[in-house]
């Protein structure tokens, strides 16, 4: 697609909220289609949220309720907010229609940060806030920003991750296909904590998960420690209440937060009154205001440390 094409809304895009709008974003040999929300002033940083699998950018802009948007939200609150439609997903999809692995699909975000930043104020850099499949590329891409340093790119702020463990508490053939019978109660839970209207709504940002996609999984225990042990930036990861894709008891935890030792800090939260897909249930407010107290956490002590390196 020509330079002349990006920035662009789609032919046809589900439903929005106000002040979101589509966006397409050059990621290298493939273009995201994207959401955008900005906010009244300067930016205080840019938040990329990343998609799980079998789903799309629409996730993080549901339309159940009005308090479930992330977008919305976080512009209020000062953040330029970007959903991406990951590789093998919304536009990309025709153009990359088996996917990409994790290694490409971090090189693509890496350019698709690289072409946002150069579009737009970003802040004082980038957080990335991933669900599910999109937090394993989230935790990758850490991996590869410490492996490939671009003093060109807005720094990486911090890590926020729902819905992602490092061993699965379901067979190995379960694993492959998000949407397989079955899989409904592993996705969302129970009825009670989501708005009237979220599985009709949701329709619309339900979406075939890729081959290569699926042949990821399998890997992924090996791969978190691998990618764990590079990441230099905060970690934040919750588990729903109801959260049945991963072990998550406490033993399991302890050793899994033990993986990022490069890390400065790793926290761990539970939000009650979820299940797997918090950012469409009635919890989606609290698990997003607390992220953003988090970012905020994040900031804080970055601003704390410029000025201790000054005045040491």
């Amino acid at each position: 697609m020509s330079t002349t094409a990006v920035g662009r809304a789609p032919a046809s895009v589900p439903p929005m909220s106000p002040g979101v709008r589509p966006v397409l974003l050059e990621a290298g040999d493939v273009t995201l289609s994207a959401l955008i929300a900005q906010p009244a002033g300067p930016p205080r940083a840019t938040v990329i949220a990343v998609h799980g699998g079998g789903m799309s950018a629409g996730y993080f802009d549901g339309q159940a309720h009005p308090d479930v948007s992330l977008l919305t939200l976080g512009a209020r609150l000062g953040y330029t907010m970007v959903a991406i439609d990951r590789p093998g997903y919304g536009l990309s999809a025709a153009q990359s229609p088996r996917g990409q692995t994790l290694a490409e699909q971090s090189a693509s975000l890496h350019a698709a940060v690289t072409h946002l930043a150069g579009r737009w104020a970003t802040g004082a850099g980038v957080f990335l806030l991933a669900h599910s499949f999109g937090g394993k590329l989230a935790l990758t891409y850490a991996a590869y920003q410490a492996d490939e340093l671009d003093p060109g790119l807005p720094p990486l702020l911090g890590l926020d991750i729902s819905g992602l463990g490092r061993d699965y508490a379901v067979e190995q053939d379960i694993r492959l296909d998000p949407h397989q019978h079955g899989h409904w109660k592993r996705n969302w839970g129970a009825l009670r904590f989501y708005p009237p209207n979220t599985f009709r709504e949701a329709a619309a940002m339900v979406a075939p998960m890729p081959p290569r996609e699926q042949a990821e999984a399998g890997r992924w225990p090996r791969r978190f420690t691998d990618a764990a042990r590079k990441v230099r930036v905060p970690v934040r990861l919750t588990f729903a209440e109801c959260e049945l894709w991963w072990h998550h008891d406490e033993d399991t935890v302890a050793d899994l937060t033990a993986q990022f030792g490069a890390a400065p800090s790793v926290r761990v939260d539970r939000q009650p009154g979820a299940g797997h897909n918090i950012s469409l249930g009635w919890a989606a407010r609290t698990y997003h205001l607390r992220a953003f107290a988090y970012f905020e956490d994040c900031l804080a002590r970055r601003a704390a440390d410029a000025v201790a390196s000054v005045t040491t």
